[in-house]
């Protein structure tokens, strides 16, 4: 397996950096992209690496805020998976800027072949999307500074990640762990082999 930063909030040599977060995994005869940012950094990086990301066939979006997912508007005729929830319109509490995604689940659709689920979902024999997240421990996700569109709170639910089962190891690849790092390993860890 092989992880490539393509954009993260720190840059260095001739990259360029934003608030947001995207991957480029590389396993099991595939590359996935993992997030894409706020922008088209990700594809500008990715150019500087020599990566033609055309072919990658399979993006996993970790959960549906704007830096994790508004890069969405530069790609298209790709897998898109998520959870159902990522579509949501969400907001910092007090605030009244959307903090989801720009493009809506209708215009994700035009774009994508779009896989949601809650449940673990096989991308491959090593590579698994966790879907929904148990929120099993006592120490984690007990406080949100986000609410919905109604003014719930939301815990961000649709939180996830990208288990990779190689060798009998096990390797977790996540965005932002809302839902808890150990809370994602924990869950992980779970899989059937």
């Amino acid at each position: 397996m092989k992880l490539t930063i393509l954009t993260d909030n720190t840059a260095g040599g001739n990259f360029t950096a934003e608030h947001g977060l995207s991957y480029l995994i590389e396993c099991d005869n595939q590359q996935i992209l993992l997030d894409t940012g706020h922008s088209d950094v990700f594809l500008k990086n990715a150019k500087l690496l020599d990566y033609n990301l055309d072919e990658v066939k399979t993006v996993v979006l970790s959960h549906g805020h704007w830096d994790h997912g508004n890069g969405l508007k530069h790609l298209g005729n790709k897998n898109l998976i998520c959870h159902p929830g990522s579509f949501i319109k969400r907001y910092r509490k007090g605030g009244k800027e959307n903090i989801g995604l720009d493009l809506t689940f209708e215009e994700l659709e035009e774009r994508f072949n779009i896989i949601m689920s809650n449940e673990p979902y096989s991308i491959s024999d090593k590579i698994i999307f966790l879907g929904e997240i148990p929120r099993l421990n006592s120490f984690e996700s007990n406080s949100t500074t986000f609410v919905d569109r109604n003014q719930n709170e939301d815990f961000v639910i649709d939180d996830s990640a990208i288990a990779v089962i190689e060798e009998n190891e096990l390797v977790v690849v996540s965005g932002c762990s809302h839902s808890g790092i150990c809370n994602i390993v924990e869950y992980a860890k779970k899989l059937p082999e």
